[in-house]
């Protein structure tokens, strides 16, 4: 123990952890290749970024921020361009850093933070070992055991987690107080002896991967760390062998799992409810969303219908549009102003569109759906395209251009339209396939899935 403490000790010698008197902080560095570019500095809420400040890195590539005295300590993302970005963790301390535009993570060094340089030591090291433990798990997994061979990849396998957590535990120990040392433990997963079969391993990791996982800990909220908790967790319960339904029955087990174990804290349940429902639907995960919706709520909610939080008449609203159900009334403006109600819509069936004539995809499908509703004979089903779009120029344009003569409206509110929030639409297209009774059939997110589900009512022939 004394000689890890001096490896620490060399590491990152005798610089202060805190330095709480010497603000405002500042987070400065050089991102060589990078030069007169406008970079964001954001902050984390769960997995998204949210947008603190700007700046204009010099000729050289360097770039500074001044941290306000109310900034929160947690994880931030400087970034510039498409996916290209740099993580990097604020505790109240300045932090320099030079790095390459091109492979931000593999070339950063960190002259000043101990936070970061714990950070990006701890994450290298992670990434190593688990590289390794993925090289030696097939040896464990199908080599004989009596073999020698054997027992020293199983020794191998099983020493390379104790040494990773005997340097966690010393970190720990040294800075307890560190916001990087916390984002790792929340990571840490049980240990694996490596005899046990591939069946054994899989359900010991689902029955123990929250064993040392701190549900209360909220200040993690401010960076990706319980939304890659969740990813990992529901991994476990992931396999490509598994048809639709038989996925969202595993998915329905891991989310009850990690929600009732998230239940000791309201904060924490309250963001993974929010991020299960947000990323099953965005997936068509129709199922697991209604089984959320059915058996968990928003701890802040209430009662009082004006004062339900906006995630729990979210819920409500999927239950309401769920497959099997009424789907809600629509009455919308077209674009004379005439009151387009979906419930006097006579025909055998009804295809409902959200879209938007600032969305690519939309704007690529909406012909092909045309040429579909145009080669009905006889015609059996009706469109009812609701536009989010704002600018009703833009939106009539699109109409014109593509000859869009099925029913068309638009309260021109955005996502923020009383449509839009009754269907919980956030992203487009989104569409709903109802039958004569307006009971939603099917929920396509793709051509070729509208393709699938209008060919198994027998609306369009091969």
């Amino acid at each position: 123990m004394r000689s890890m403490k001096k490896l620490f000790f060399i590491l990152f010698f005798v610089i202060p952890f805190f330095s709480t008197g010497q603000h405002p902080w500042t987070i400065r560095g050089e991102i060589r290749s990078l030069s007169l570019v406008k970079i964001a500095l954001s902050s984390f809420w769960g997995e998204k970024p949210f947008l603190v400040d700007s700046a204009l890195s010099d000729n050289s590539g360097n770039v500074s921020f001044t941290m306000k005295a109310r900034a929160i300590p947690g994880l931030y993302r400087l970034s510039w361009g498409k996916d290209r970005f740099l993580d990097l963790v604020w505790n109240r301390e300045d932090v320099v850093f030079s790095t390459v535009a091109e492979s931000p993570a593999d070339s950063m060094k960190i002259f000043s933070s101990i936070e970061n340089r714990l950070y990006y030591y701890y994450l290298r090291l992670d990434r190593m070992n688990q590289a390794k433990l993925e090289v030696l798990m097939p040896v464990i997994a199908y080599y004989p055991q009596k073999n020698q061979f054997y027992s020293e990849v199983a020794d191998e396998y099983e020493n390379t987690q104790k040494s990773q957590e005997k340097i966690f535990d010393s970190i720990s120990r040294l800075y307890p107080e560190s916001y990087s040392v916390r984002i790792f433990r929340n990571l840490q997963t049980p240990f694996l002896p490596a005899a046990l079969s591939k069946d054994v391993r899989l359900n010991y990791l689902k029955q123990h991967f929250f064993d040392r996982t701190d549900f209360h800990d909220t200040l993690l909220l401010h960076s990706n760390s319980w939304a890659n908790k969740a990813v990992a967790y529901l991994s476990l319960y992931s396999s490509n062998k598994l048809n639709q339904k038989q996925l969202q029955a595993e998915f329905i087990k891991a989310v009850t799992a990690m929600l009732s174990a998230a239940s000791v804290n309201p904060d924490i349940y309250k963001f993974l409810l929010d991020y299960f429902v947000g990323g099953f639907d965005k997936y068509h995960f129709d199922e697991v969303v209604t089984y959320i919706a059915d058996n968990f709520q928003d701890p802040y909610s209430c009662e009082d219908q004006a004062r339900k939080t906006v995630l729990q008449k979210k819920l409500e609203n999927f239950k309401k549009i769920s497959v099997g159900k009424i789907a809600p009334e629509i009455e919308i403006a077209d674009a004379k102003e005439k009151t387009i109600r979906l419930s006097t819509i006579t025909s055998e069936y009804t295809l409902v569109i959200f879209w938007s004539s600032e969305c690519g995809h939309c704007t690529e499908m909406m012909p092909k759906v045309k040429k579909l509703y145009d080669d009905q004979k006889p015609k059996r089903f009706e469109v009812l395209a609701v536009s989010v779009d704002t600018s009703k120029t833009e939106w009539i344009s699109f109409l014109k251009e593509e000859k869009l003569d099925w029913l068309n409206g638009s309260d021109l509110k955005g996502f923020d339209g009383k449509a839009a929030d009754d269907y919980n639409i956030y992203a487009t297209p989104t569409m709903f396939l109802l039958d004569k009774g307006k009971k939603i059939l099917a929920k396509p997110i793709t051509y070729r899935e509208l393709e699938q589900d209008l060919r198994e009512q027998d609306l369009i022939k091969d």
